[in-house]
């Protein structure tokens, strides 16, 4: 069992959220290869959400993560197999995103499936991605009383 590689896939995955929560596009765009491709099943979307090559991954998501949109990724249970320089994993993704701009929150649920492989420099890059949703809820901000966002990194109105 190559453990090095495990940490190093481990490592990948963390990041790859990371920089997605944080909007570091450029970060993030090295985490996927350059002929990646990306399948996120979610309905709040309003359309299949699929991508061909890192290019329009990072476009997608760097033009639709904008304005004050806070969003929360969480991979838990990797079960990770490596063969040579490629691997594949499943992890349980839970998030949330919040958009104030349209006073709803989504919460969701989900189990990705990833494929890897180690390139020529030695860094180990998300291939495919993707995940189809065990459940996803959106909930009007309205209907939680009380509800207030006190800290947020995207919106200037609000404390940090």
């Amino acid at each position: 069992m190559d453990l090095v590689a495990l940490e190093e896939i481990r490592a990948l995955k963390y990041r790859y959220l990371r920089t997605l929560d944080l909007r570091e596009w450029d970060e993030f765009a090295d985490t996927l290869a350059a002929d990646a491709v990306a399948d996120y099943g979610s309905p709040s979307g309003g359309k299949p959400l699929q991508f061909q090559g890192r290019d329009a991954i990072v476009g997608y998501l760097s033009g639709a993560m904008s304005g004050t949109m806070i969003t929360s990724h969480v991979c838990s249970h990797p079960e990770i197999a490596v063969d040579g320089d490629s691997a594949s994993g499943s992890w349980c993704l839970e998030d949330t995103v919040i958009v104030p701009e349209h006073g709803i929150m989504i919460r969701g649920a989900a189990y990705y499936r990833d494929t890897y492989r180690r390139e020529s420099d030695g860094r180990w890059r998300i291939t495919s991605t993707g995940y189809q949703r065990n459940y996803e809820a959106m909930i009007p901000l309205s209907s939680i009383q009380g509800f207030t966002i006190t800290a947020s990194r995207w919106d200037p109105s609000v404390a940090h």
